[in-house]
């Protein structure tokens, strides 16, 4: 008999009973309390004990038993039969039962060890914090992606901060109750109001601010939202609400979430927010652009906004022969856009001064995912997810243009190109599926079955190079759209196999898709060699399996899974090394590694003689200061 139910065979009332167990000595785990003399708390807890929830439980019921004087039982509660392993971590639960202090006083921070991991496998470290808690690892030698303990001398030591604390929020109208989608909402301080901004989705009318402990001003933001809307009512803790200024203060590590209802100005409401608005009515608007700062101004067309993402050493060596791809072939200012999530300190230590080298802008983004959105298991599955359901949020609102390419692309040709051109009212272009190279038929999954019935003609595209036109796709509000059919199609396992080219596709009848020139992306997978002349950007392949790193904890983990994939350029007939391949390929990329490597050297030439000095400058006060002790 089930566990469960033998208790449920029972009565609910508040009385307490005790349950005899008969023959517990095989499927319970008892931990009498350390004082056995003194009165002690009973902990009983009914588990399967290969369950994601166990890797939780168990450190806490090890604390509370250190903690407190308690007697502790665990009861495994089995499932009979798993079709797959349930469990593919190492899992450690930072709970400390008290402070611990160093020699000098201070707080150590909490510490999750790791021993007796296998040494071979191929092994990924992630951190899952709270879900209001934007973490970062801050201090790591190693490749945290690519942890391989053979090759390890000591160990693998990494240093998180928490650097954000998250505002979040779920917005309506307060007369008809729905979400006032494409509301635009800033956060900032007296001095500087405009700090942070994003818009409210559709979705349960969610928004998220990145904040710090202190007071902030969250406002409406300046233009049609602030013309047409006011706040009627903030709910939440520590808030101070004055007409259309709202003050927030975080106080506490827990998640700070409001309840914030809006209405129509009595003269607006006949006005639609995401309704096209006229450019040129009249002649205050004329006057207003021409006093806009160039921080605020909505104008960027003069700049090419590149947005990619890395994870892992490799990526990251990749991702910076891209951006020097691009920079030389373009004579128009750049900014690169980075998701701050994945990054590596070495990377982020490197960008300022390749952007001092180079020229260019860079800006690091982040964004949380919503805890009420499907989360992904797998790593990369989640790097996927945030490159298409989150575009309309994840940058400033000034941001007009965003140009996708992927790290393992090096580009030949301008992206002005891509940048003007005109996407013919759809939201993004995306570049179809080469169908030129003829062996490759059998492969081509988009020809067959579902894939084939769906597009009804249409070209299934490859998403290893878009451009998103911002403001039409926050208009039509696609990422709503999206989000809804993620969360529809994500419930079932066997959905959305490559869930960055898989949902645009799917969704191709509810948000439309330019189709770019196939010269904007070759691979050589599925383009020909004929046409490979005329790419105007290359994509590598790789070989028939991807490593799929796993995060399903709640503090560091390593975990690891292989799944044969055949998404975007990777080849099912090949199993290159992605270097390899790079080289073969590519004649420039040989070039611009080196280029590469010869800044960084440069750097770490420097800094060994920065630091040679600050030390003979140390030395001689050293030296100065006995002198005047004698």
């Amino acid at each position: 008999m089930k566990i469960t139910s033998l208790l449920a065979s029972h009565p609910q009332t508040r009385s307490r009973f005790h349950v005899p167990f008969h023959g517990d000595e095989y499927s319970a785990i008892k931990v009498p309390a350390m004082n056995p003399d003194e009165v002690a708390f009973n902990l009983i807890a009914i588990v399967d004990p290969v369950s994601r929830g166990a890797q939780k439980l168990g450190p806490i019921l090890k604390t509370l038993q250190q903690s407190l004087n308690c007697n502790v039982k665990v009861f495994l509660n089995c499932l009979d039969k798993n079709s797959d392993m349930p469990l593919k971590s190492f899992y450690r639960f930072v709970f400390e039962p008290q402070l611990q202090f160093s020699t000098d006083g201070r707080v150590n921070g909490a510490m999750a060890k790791f021993t007796k991991l296998p040494t071979s496998s191929l092994l990924t470290q992630y951190i899952h914090a709270p879900e209001n808690w934007l973490v970062e690892v801050v201090r790591s030698v190693y490749d945290l992606d690519n942890i391989k303990l053979d090759n390890v001398a000591i160990g693998v030591h990494s240093e998180f901060e928490l650097e954000h604390l998250l505002l979040e929020g779920h917005c309506f109208e307060a007369v008809i109750g729905n979400p006032p989608r494409g509301l635009q909402i800033t956060l900032g301080t007296e001095k500087q109001p405009l700090m942070v901004d994003t818009i409210v989705m559709a979705n349960l009318g969610y928004f998220q601010l990145k904040a710090n402990p202190g007071e902030w001003v969250l406002r409406l933001r300046q233009g049609r939202s602030a013309e047409i809307y006011d706040f009627t009512t903030i709910g939440g803790q520590d808030v101070l609400q004055n007409g259309n200024d709202v003050k927030v203060v975080i106080s506490s590590l827990r998640s700070h979430v409001l309840k914030v209802k809006v209405s129509k100005k009595p003269d607006k409401m006949g006005m639609d927010l995401l309704s096209e608005d006229d450019k040129s009515s009249g002649l205050w608007n004329s006057i207003s652009r021409t006093f806009t700062t160039a921080e605020d101004s909505d104008d960027q067309d003069e700049k090419l906004n590149i947005f990619s993402l890395a994870s892992g050493h490799l990526y990251e060596r990749f991702l910076k022969i891209m951006m020097l791809s691009v920079i030389k072939h373009t004579k128009s200012p750049v900014k690169f856009w980075f998701l701050k999530n994945y990054l590596s300190p070495t990377l982020k230590d490197f960008l300022p001064h390749m952007a001092k080298e180079y020229g260019f802008e860079y800006e690091l983004v982040q964004y949380k995912w919503p805890r009420w959105l499907h989360q992904q298991t797998e790593k990369q599955r989640t790097i996927w997810g945030y490159k298409i359901l989150f575009l309309d949020v994840l940058f400033p609102l000034n941001v007009k243009k965003i140009i996708f390419v992927d790290a393992d692309q090096v580009v030949r040709a301008d992206l002005k190109e891509l940048a003007t051109m005109d996407l013919a009212g759809a939201p993004y272009a995306y570049t179809p599926f080469c169908d030129s190279r003829k062996e490759m038929d059998g492969f081509r999954f988009w020809k067959q079955g579902y894939w084939r019935n769906h597009l009804q003609g249409r070209s299934y595209h490859i998403s290893a190079l878009y451009v998103v036109d911002l403001k039409r796709f926050r208009r039509i509000a696609a990422g709503d759209r999206l989000r809804g059919q993620y969360q529809a199609l994500s419930q079932d396992p066997n959905s959305l196999a490559n869930l960055d080219q898989d949902l645009p596709n799917n969704m191709i009848h509810q948000v439309a898709i330019k189709t770019l020139p196939q010269e904007w992306l070759w691979c050589e997978t599925w383009c020909d060699d004929e046409s490979k002349r005329y790419a105007k950007t290359i994509d590598l392949v790789n070989g028939v399996y991807i490593i799929y790193l796993l995060h399903t904890a709640d503090i560091p983990n390593f975990n690891l899974i292989v799944n044969p994939c055949i998404a975007q350029c990777n080849n099912p007939m090949t199993k290159e090394a992605k270097l390899q391949a790079a080289v073969r390929i590519l004649p420039e990329w040989i070039g611009y590694d080196e280029e590469i490597k010869a800044l960084q050297l440069k750097l770490e030439n420097e800094n060994r003689q920065t630091e040679k000095e600050e030390n003979e400058t140390f030395e001689d006060m050293e030296a100065f200061a006995k002198h005047e002790e004698l």
